[in-house]
């Protein structure tokens, strides 16, 4: 595929702080290699409270990928914070959320990791469990591959609809993936269909209703593709040819 046909994929980074030295801002390097590796180009969208500056970025990506992260505030699904909500992003929550919101609207696609599936629905109306454990009593261990300190550990299955797009992309309906989250997809926003869960029913995908081309998945697929799970790959190989097939462009 050559530069010229390749399309701009916008990633939204997160701010680290150092001790004893500046902010970092920034996104975990294999989200950035499996959007290369499918055939995007990566454009990071970094955290600021200037607008102008994010819709600058905006308008140069064919699309936006939501990565993982932090909690988001419950304040934007109409909750109270629940005693084992994690840390929040406040900046990330209000820029992430504005972007999904315009790129649903402006029908720009759309693809959230782990906490971007949460985003997503959030952005769209929905609601999150803020810890799965105390709130769905007898769910598995969703922190399993964070405990086992391997993010490619394999932790269980996802289970997809026979006619989503990830089925017809990754070409199966069963699928093992690695875990690491503590919160999950409760109430679904109205525009978006689950497509897939885990063993305990714990929703792990979704994907839009309507004309905008929306994929959320609650695993971490950037970090299995290469050789956990190659059929991974599948993923961001398929998002971009939607993009680069959305934005008029011919992957080759």
């Amino acid at each position: 595929m050559s530069l010229s046909t390749r399309p701009t994929i916008g990633v939204v980074g997160a701010l680290f702080e150092r001790r004893n030295a500046s902010t970092i801002s920034g996104i975990g390097r294999s989200y950035l290699a499996a959007v290369e590796a499918g055939g995007g180009i990566p454009l990071l969208i970094h955290l600021t409270e200037d607008d102008d500056v994010v819709d600058m970025h905006y308008q140069r990506c064919n699309a936006l990928l939501f990565c993982g992260g932090g909690d988001i505030a419950p304040v934007h699904y109409g909750q109270t914070p629940h005693p084992l909500l994690g840390p929040i992003e406040e900046l990330r929550d209000r820029v992430e959320l504005r972007l999904a919101r315009r790129a649903v609207v402006d029908r720009k696609p759309v693809l959230g990791i782990c906490r971007g599936i949460q985003l997503l629905n959030v952005a769209l109306g929905g609601t999150l469990y803020q810890d799965i454990n105390d709130e769905l009593p007898g769910t598995l261990d969703h922190r399993e591959s964070s405990q086992r300190n391997d993010r490619a550990s394999l932790a269980h299955s996802l289970t997809l609809e026979h006619d989503s797009w990830l089925a017809e992309i990754l070409g199966a309906t069963t699928i093992a993936v690695n875990t690491l989250h503590h919160q999950a997809v409760r109430d679904v926003a109205p525009d978006l269909r689950v497509v897939g869960h885990a063993p305990d029913g714990v929703i792990e995908a979704v994907e839009g209703t309507g004309n905008s081309f929306i994929v959320g998945v609650q695993c971490h697929p950037e970090e299995l593709w290469q050789s956990a799970e190659p059929r991974w790959q599948r993923l961001f190989t398929g998002f971009v040819a939607q993009v680069a097939s959305i934005a008029g462009r011919t992957p080759g």
